[in-house]
């Protein structure tokens, strides 16, 4: 179709098109760096939305255990197991707040025994439900 015969709707649609196909994708498999390269020019790319709630929150879904859909960041309710590339392992909640710019960090369910991390996106092989 040329654009000049587009309707609002049909733009509104091909926006729509284009974020489901394109970007949300591209966020689920990018490294880290790119990530946070396109979280500093979001309001261009992906309009005014906050990037917790679609850049990043699409990011962290690669690993499902660590999303629920309709809510932004990392799920902080279920306890998790992280699997990194290099063999090394931990276990905890997620805390949102510490969880920032594609770094995951996991509160011990142990009280008194601290953090998990920061972990690169980059660097998690696998994460689990534990229950």
């Amino acid at each position: 179709m040329n654009p000049v015969d587009a309707t609002f709707d049909f733009l509104v649609q091909s926006r729509k098109d284009w974020i489901a196909s394109v970007l949300q994708p591209w966020c689920v498999a990018a490294k880290r760096v790119d990530l946070c390269k396109a979280a500093d020019e979001w309001g261009d790319i992906a309009g005014r939305v906050d990037p917790n709630a679609t850049l990043w929150t699409w990011a962290w879904s690669r690993f499902p255990a660590l999303v629920h859909e309709g809510l932004p960041g990392v799920d902080e309710t279920k306890e998790v197991s992280v699997a990194l590339n290099d063999g090394t392992t931990g276990t905890g909640f997620p805390d949102g707040r510490q969880s920032e710019n594609g770094s995951l960090v996991l509160v011990s369910p142990i009280p008194d025994s601290g953090h998990y991390g920061p972990w690169s996106i980059d660097d998690i092989g696998s994460v689990e439900v534990i229950g």
